[in-house]
């Protein structure tokens, strides 16, 4: 659960009081119950549902334009992370370090 602070106007933070009061709430749970209904409201909003594609839309095109990147800078190794780390570095290291090593029998 994350926290929140946030200001209010003291003739506002009276009336939330007195509204969590009268339905025997506490203030953060007031708050909530507001939070979650505003939510809903803008949900069921379709301008908004439009600009939420448009927003997948653009994340969608960077995240393809620099997967390209990658796929360009190291040819056509593959770019698939490894057990190791983000790059799988530690793998091709560790891969080298074996063809180093004497074979034993």
């Amino acid at each position: 659960m994350k926290s929140l602070a946030i200001r209010l106007e003291e003739d506002t933070h009276a009336q939330l009081t007195m509204i969590a009061q009268l339905e025997e709430l506490t203030i953060s749970d007031a708050i909530r119950q507001a939070i979650e209904s505003f939510i809903e409201t803008k949900r069921s909003n379709p301008q908004l549902a439009g600009r939420a594609e448009a927003v997948l839309a653009e994340i969608e095109s960077d995240a393809a334009k620099r997967r390209e990147a990658i796929v360009t800078l190291f040819g056509g190794e593959s770019v698939a992370p490894e057990q190791g780390g983000p790059t799988g570095a530690k793998s091709q290291r560790s891969n080298r370090s074996k063809e180093n090593e004497p074979a034993l029998s």
